[in-house]
């Protein structure tokens, strides 16, 4: 079944790329509105929906835009959305970026768990994937590929970094990405910074937001979160950028050194491929840690559920 928010949220915190202060209400709404973005610190601005089709720029985050009115770096909150099974909500911002807080979608996650979810009478559309979709340039790689359940893996290669090759995979059920990926916070490389910030990115980056990597290995005093935090972190961006399809992905999710413009870009693909999905209704929730159906019921008998 559909869900909203059972009661307002309120956010505030720092831009990581516009180092401005913002403050964020996130409202519950109606059956079928989705998510809406409303800047309320220009006049006469438009809500603008969370819709891959209002994405205006991927540049090291994903920015929908709509009337001159932009929003960016929505992909943490937006993970977080999906990860809590939230189909429907109205977020008031008054600035132009969605606050990084720790650089991950934890607290996201506590708010909208503190405010609890409320059950709307209507199923949930999802996407099923029907056949295999990508998109590729050069070494980078996504792809979406049919799955009972939804399945986000991934692979990124930094090889001549501490990093090095990382690969992940989640289920995206039994409440998994908070557990496994929720905390994982977004990561550059040191030297990358300076250019970043005389492009007027980067202006509210510190090491309270952000992993920073250099020659030597991480500079964060309290060092990672897990010893794979960044391919974890690249898959929560992935749930994030996914969401803007408008429902959830029933499949499998696979990218290979892959980012917000690559997502952005496999979206695209799914949409000029109609033979390759179609909408099913949905009255389970994939996301809960809580449906105990998942835990007992082997992958064709949650099909037979769809």
């Amino acid at each position: 079944m559909q869900h909203t928010i059972n009661q307002t949220i309120e956010i505030s915190g720092i831009g990581l790329h516009s180092g401005r202060n913002v403050n964020l209400n996130v409202y519950p709404a109606e059956i079928g509105e989705g998510i809406i973005f409303k800047r309320v610190d220009l006049a006469q601005s438009k809500k603008i929906p969370a819709s891959y089709e209002y994405i205006v720029d991927t540049r090291l985050c994903t920015v929908i835009g709509h009337n001159e009115a932009t929003v960016g770096t929505i992909e943490h909150l937006m993970a977080a959305l999906r990860a809590c099974g939230v189909d429907n909500a109205f977020i008031e911002i008054d600035g132009p970026e969605v606050p990084i807080l720790d650089g991950s979608s934890k607290i996201f996650i506590d708010e909208i768990e503190k405010a609890g979810l409320r059950v709307q009478s209507s199923p949930r559309k999802a996407i099923r994937i029907l056949k295999e979709i990508s998109y590729s340039e050069g070494s980078k790689e996504v792809r979406l590929s049919p799955s009972v359940i939804p399945v986000y893996s991934g692979e990124i290669r930094y090889e001549s970094t501490p990093i090095g090759t990382q690969r992940f995979e989640l289920k995206f059920v039994n409440g998994n990405f908070k557990h496994d990926v929720s905390d994982c916070r977004t990561f550059c490389l040191l030297k990358d910074v300076e250019a970043m910030q005389a492009n007027g990115l980067a202006q509210g980056g510190s090491l309270d937001n952000a992993v920073v990597v250099d020659d030597t290995g991480v500079l964060n005093e309290e060092g990672l979160r897990c010893h794979d935090e960044f391919i974890r972190h690249k898959l929560l961006d992935a749930v994030g950028d996914l969401s803007l399809s408008g429902a959830l992905i029933l499949g499998r999710y696979e990218g290979i050194c892959a980012g917000h413009d690559m997502n952005y870009k496999l979206l695209k693909t799914l949409f000029e491929n109609r033979d390759s999905w179609e909408y099913v209704d949905l009255y389970v929730n994939f996301e809960s840690s809580d449906d105990s159906i998942y835990e007992h019921q082997d992958l064709e008998q949650i099909e037979s559920v769809l």
